[in-house]
């Protein structure tokens, strides 16, 4: 199933770099292991890159042929779903069927952008004087994309995809835990007709690889997606190359239950928002906020709605709650239920290891609810990146804005209301880079995401993604019959 070869300048070789194993978190055995990439791979890399995006056949590759290869990688997706999916259940511990609308997604991005391709076009300002202006749009380079562990294909596509139709080259460093989809992605995007060289696929330590990526003098932009400590160390090494960077960083989302919600749909909503994906996810709503007037019935439902979600195998189709990525990454969520337990947390559920069988061979941590913090406590200021949720009671909703926005984080908000009025007043006062409005984590290709604060900089998605990816040149067209008169000569 796996040859445990890396992609090099558009070549499958063996990787000259450390050896990473791919170990399944569901029951902890081995999946496959193979040597990553080396700094002298980098360099390969980017250098195989420059020299491909500039071949005529992909320089000159007018846009609607490039939107056809795009095209064509979003139809091989599909075609491998099952495959796809199958593999980065293993590769990462999330539910099949979490993984199968993964691949979806990575499909639906391929497909939007090549839709969006098609439609771009320049600019043409209004003459201001006797000339003629255009605006173009041109790629930048080489682009360095380092991608998550927690949804890889999907994030792979969504740098992927519009760095391509921009006319750029891409080199994709996954994280070492999650790279066999990325790889496998990789092998569709050659089948699907994308020129050798445009695409190199490196696994490695963040630290080594990421870093050396980031640092090449012919890495033209970064795009990142990750812990807001790597994003702002990225930002230092850009900022001293003057280069632009994208970061998908950090988040503490808030979710907002006023007295007048409905119920049922913000019950289902929360738990959908905090505990899919097992909580690691960036966007996940881990700080819960409730009206006081109706803070303890509405919690006694939502902790017994809690206890009845299933965690088990990610392949079981009941399953709701799946492992999380890793066993370090387990204790690291786990020690932060500790933190919470000496903060005064009272634990309203979970907050232990599972026993019995399959959970003594994975790396499980149960759904946990935690009341009795105050908003500035280290629990509640802090990613956890785990199935962790923080309850608090309001009874001042403008005590209740400044608690939302006491985070160094700002990528997303959720408001559970049936006032549109207030549900527009709270979601312009509220500093985050998405506001879901009776419902959560619902995504679409065609709208901007992205965070505000030290949940990032720039925005992926949406009809300007391409944009994102080229650097804008004017363009100016003499329309004067006489020479310019400042060069004539002067009689005194």
């Amino acid at each position: 199933m796996f040859d445990n070869k890396i992609l090099v300048g558009g070549e499958w070789k063996r990787g000259t770099g450390e050896l990473i194993k791919s170990i399944n978190p569901a029951n902890g055995e081995l999946i496959t292991e193979f040597n990553g990439a080396s700094l002298e791979d980098v360099d390969i890399a980017v250098a195989a890159g420059k020299r491909a995006m500039y071949e005529p056949t992909w320089y000159d590759l007018k846009p609607h042929k490039r939107a056809a290869i795009l095209n064509n990688i979003a139809t091989l997706i599909r075609r491998d779903a099952d495959k796809l999916a199958k593999l980065q259940m293993l590769d990462t511990g999330k539910c099949l069927s979490e993984t199968k609308a993964l691949v979806q997604s990575a499909a639906d991005t391929f497909q939007y952008t090549a839709a969006a391709l098609e439609i771009q076009e320049g600019e043409l300002p209004p003459s201001r004087g006797d000339f003629f202006t255009m605006s173009v749009y041109e790629p930048m380079g080489v682009i360095a994309a380092i991608t998550p562990w927690n949804s890889p294909i999907a994030s792979d596509a969504q740098k992927i995809a519009p760095a391509l139709a921009a006319g750029n080259a891409v080199v994709i460093k996954p994280a070492e835990w999650t790279s066999l989809v990325s790889l496998a992605l990789a092998r569709i995007c050659l089948e699907a007709g994308l020129p050798k060289g445009l695409l190199s696929v490196l696994p490695g330590p963040g630290s080594v690889i990421g870093d050396k990526l980031v640092r090449h003098p012919d890495v033209k932009k970064v795009s990142f997606t990750g812990g807001t400590a790597t994003g702002r160390h990225i930002a230092g090494i850009a900022a001293a190359k003057l280069m632009p960077v994208s970061l998908e960083l950090g988040g503490k989302s808030p979710t907002i239950v006023f007295e007048d919600a409905d119920i049922e749909h913000a019950i289902n909503g929360i738990l959908y928002g905090i505990f899919s994906s097992t909580g690691q996810s960036c966007i996940a709503g881990s700080r819960l906020f409730v009206a006081a007037k109706i803070y303890e019935s509405f919690i006694n439902k939502l902790v017994a709605r809690c206890q009845a979600l299933n965690v088990g195998l990610p392949d079981d189709s009941t399953t709701q709650v799946a492992p999380l990525v890793s066993f370090q990454h387990r204790d690291v969520v786990a020690n932060y239920v500790e933190i919470a337990k000496k903060e005064g947390a009272k634990i309203l559920c979970g907050g232990e290891l599972l026993q019995g069988q399959p959970y003594d061979s994975g790396a499980f941590y149960p759904p946990t609810i935690l009341s009795g913090l105050d908003n500035s406590a280290q629990t509640c200021q802090e990613e956890i990146f785990g199935p962790v949720l923080v309850v608090l009671p309001f009874d001042n909703e403008q005590n209740l804005i400044q608690q939302a926005n006491d985070s160094v984080f700002g990528l997303a908000c959720g408001l559970w209301t049936k006032d549109y009025k207030k549900a527009l007043a709270f979601s312009q006062k509220i500093a985050s880079g998405t506001v879901w409005i009776n419902t959560y984590k619902q995504f679409s290709i065609a709208t901007p995401f992205g965070g505000v604060k030290e949940s990032g900089l720039g925005r992926e998605k949406g009809r300007n993604s391409i944009q994102g990816y080229m650097q804008q040149k004017s363009l100016y067209w003499g329309l004067n019959e006489e020479p310019l008169i400042w060069a004539n000569s002067r009689t005194k």
